[in-house]
């Protein structure tokens, strides 16, 4: 019984073994499963971390091989590098190579013109007028509105009409509430142009009346810009057979360069002789010319206009870069969306900075300014007068420039405070003080471009023949050098004088026109249409303007 007793116990023993065994193994094979779905997840996980790692060691690796390209030539701004680098050299360099008396290298050589018309015989051309009258309201800023003003009097020839004293639309960057009266001589500009365009200051009551005496209730015509003569005539003209008025604003290049000779003698009729800034600014303008004039009795009287924008609306505009990081295109952002609105988001008119500047369309900063005149043999001893607005940073910028011609002068230091205090908030009349001052310089370098250049460069050269030397830098030239760090003073000397002797040589080229094929503008180059005014006009001395 014993022995029965021990056979049934070891059987239960190996049933038990047996039932846990294999339950085991079914575990087993279960833990086996799952242990297995989670090494391969750990594995997943080291495989991307491997991948990750890999992309981060060959980043750098794939650089050190095939390394990013240099960025093109001209295209960063380093001047202040470079300054700081031959600044020793140009402070003991100050041996003048530039000659006030004999600063023409080239000489203008006119061809034979044919004889001029008596001014008489262009009145022919316009008949007495009638009751019918334009009103134009010209935008942008001083020299924009000068160049508005002088096509509406060849418009208002065209067509035959009476022209009112054209109004002046307040732009939220340039902030100038001025009116026509405030910045030009409104008697001279109507007596000027008597003979040829009738000039009134205001509608008669009677038409007013019909417009409860507000121009702005006058439908507005929209002209394309540029348009010719030929779509005055067939457009605009018919609409004086409805009505007595007619209202174009926004009136800025609504007339094409080419239009017959006699319409451009209206043009020239109207900028060379008629438009006369008020006694106001010709009296303030006529003392900082006198004190510029004494402040440079070392060079016989004789100083260098300088015309800077690198104001920060200008700054802004270019969508330029100067190295400044977050703080400066934070402030150009604002800025931008203050004076623009969504213009540059919208139009995607943000062009990339290198770009711009390849192309020469970054402001010139006043250190960039200072190298080049140095390089090109002006000394440190020359007087410099600096035509511009409030400079974006100017303690900043201002610093080398001052350093390089400690003579420089501005409207504001040749002016008092009180002189200047009724042209405060006012930037067409402040740009026509620096435009006077120009006018009167010996040498006036241009920078950037625009309308002021454009119009004092033809002012210059109508009142003077041609002679009234113009330094025009090549820009894209220019950045390439200012960008090489590497570049000897030397070597940087003899491309500007280089430089100088093509500025020297452009300045003095002119326009070859056939009949109505001019495609610049009178403006610059005043020569050959507007020279019979010059012949009529050469009695006249430029101290009359003052």
């Amino acid at each position: 019984m014993a022995s029965t007793y021990t056979t049934e116990s070891t059987t239960a023993r190996c049933r038990r073994r047996l039932h846990l065994h294999c339950k085991n193994r079914h575990r087993g094979v279960v833990c086996f499963f799952y242990a297995g779905k989670s090494h391969k997840r750990y594995l997943l996980f080291l495989t991307i971390l491997y991948i990750l790692g890999l992309i981060t060691c060959a980043g750098p690796l794939l650089t050190i091989l095939h390394p990013p390209p240099p960025p093109p030539p001209g295209s960063l701004y380093r001047s202040h590098e470079l300054f700081a680098k031959l600044w020793p050299e140009i402070q003991s360099d100050n041996a003048s190579t530039v000659e006030s008396d004999n600063l023409w290298r080239y000489r203008r050589k006119l061809k034979e013109q044919k004889p001029c018309l008596n001014a008489k015989a262009y009145q022919q051309f316009f008949a007495p007028a009638v009751q019918r009258y334009l009103v134009v309201e010209a935008n942008g800023g001083l020299n924009q509105q000068r160049s508005s003003i002088c096509d509406a009097v060849a418009v208002a020839g065209l067509l035959k009409a009476t022209l009112v004293i054209p109004r002046f639309d307040l732009h939220n960057v340039w902030k100038d509430p001025s009116e026509f009266a405030d910045i030009y001589d409104e008697d001279h500009f109507i007596s000027s142009l008597r003979d040829f365009v009738t000039v009134v200051r205001d509608l008669p009551n009677e038409l007013m009346e019909g417009y409860n005496f507000s121009i702005s209730n006058i439908p507005s015509f929209k002209v394309p810009a540029r348009a010719s003569d030929r779509y005055y005539l067939d457009e605009v003209y018919p609409l004086f057979q409805e009505t007595s008025v007619v209202r174009i604003s926004h009136f800025a290049n609504r007339l094409t360069t080419s239009i017959p000779p006699h319409i451009q003698f209206l043009r020239c009729l109207a900028n060379y002789k008629a438009l006369r800034f008020s006694s106001t600014i010709r009296n303030l303008a006529k003392r900082i010319v006198n004190r510029m004039a004494d402040k440079s009795l070392t060079s016989g009287g004789k100083y260098v206009a300088v015309h800077l924008r690198f104001e920060e609306d200008m700054v802004a505009f270019s969508c330029c870069v100067y190295d400044e990081g977050e703080t400066e295109k934070s402030e150009m952002d604002a800025i931008r969306k203050k004076g623009w609105g969504k213009k540059f988001v919208i139009k995607n008119n943000i062009s990339a900075s290198g770009v711009n500047r390849i192309n020469g369309r970054c402001p010139m900063t006043p250190v960039e300014v200072g190298m080049m005149l140095r390089g090109m043999g002006f000394s440190n001893n020359t007087p410099i007068y600096l035509a511009s607005g409030k400079i974006y940073k100017e303690d900043q910028y201002l610093e080398p420039l001052r350093k390089m011609f400690p003579l420089l002068q501005t409207k504001e230091s040749l002016a008092t405070a009180d002189e200047l205090a009724a042209f405060h908030g006012y930037s067409s009349r402040l740009a026509a003080l620096d435009y006077m001052v120009c006018l009167f310089s010996e040498v006036f370098v241009t920078t950037q471009g625009g309308n002021f250049p454009h119009f004092l460069m033809g002012q210059r050269r109508f009142l003077y023949n041609g002679h009234a030397k113009t330094i025009m830098p090549d820009k894209t030239k220019l950045v390439v050098l200012l960008q090489n760090t590497s570049i000897s003073w030397d070597a940087f000397k003899d491309e500007m004088e280089t430089m100088l002797a093509e500025s020297d040589r452009k300045s003095i080229m002119v326009p070859r026109v056939k009949k109505s094929t001019r495609k610049g503008s009178i403006f610059l180059n005043p020569l050959p249409e507007c020279r019979c005014l010059w012949e009529s006009q050469n009695s006249t001395s430029i101290s009359d303007l003052l």
